[in-house]
């Protein structure tokens, strides 16, 4: 295994769509290992392949109690209600700022094995599928956000970098 670099901010790759995996390869499962290791000691909740620069369909999530859940291809079916809650991001360091994401969702995706799954969540698990979903279509968490509090965020990040 192996700790991979996260993409920040600014970096191409988290602004394009991902690829479909086309089938799940044993090059695919070290990549789901090395997003694991990164995501852990990078204490995240959950982590998109283009935040390690791999443009493809792949997200994983601390599903807390239930260990690592691990979603190829997912595809989100239903969501529900509506909760606007703090978010950041492990690609925007340091920038925290209030979502409006749905507050329980439905994904389709196969797991690591190839075999089709469908999960249903609420709270935070529903949001960080929501937040990491938006990764592989290249939208960052601050595109959810109105353009002047936006702007006032990316200033903010620029004098942190600088």
């Amino acid at each position: 295994m192996a700790i991979l670099e996260i993409k920040e901010y600014g970096e191409p790759v988290l602004r394009e769509k991902s690829l479909a995996v086309k089938e799940i390869t044993p090059e695919i499962l070290n990549l789901i290992r090395d997003m694991a290791e990164t995501m852990y000691t990078a204490s995240g909740v959950g982590l998109a392949a283009p935040q390690v620069g791999v443009t493809k369909r792949i997200i994983i999530i601390d599903g807390e109690e239930e260990g690592l859940i691990v979603l190829v291809n997912p595809m989100l079916v239903k969501s529900e209600g509506e909760v606007i809650e703090g978010e950041g991001c492990l690609s925007i360091p340091g920038v925290y700022c209030e979502v409006k994401r749905s507050s329980k969702v439905t994904v389709k995706a196969l797991n690591e094995s190839g075999e089709p799954i469908k999960i249903t969540k609420e709270g935070l698990l529903a949001r960080a599928l929501q937040h990491e979903i938006d990764h592989l279509e290249g939208i960052l968490f601050v595109d959810r956000i109105g353009k002047v509090k936006r702007q006032l965020l990316l200033n903010k990040l620029k004098k942190q970098k600088n």
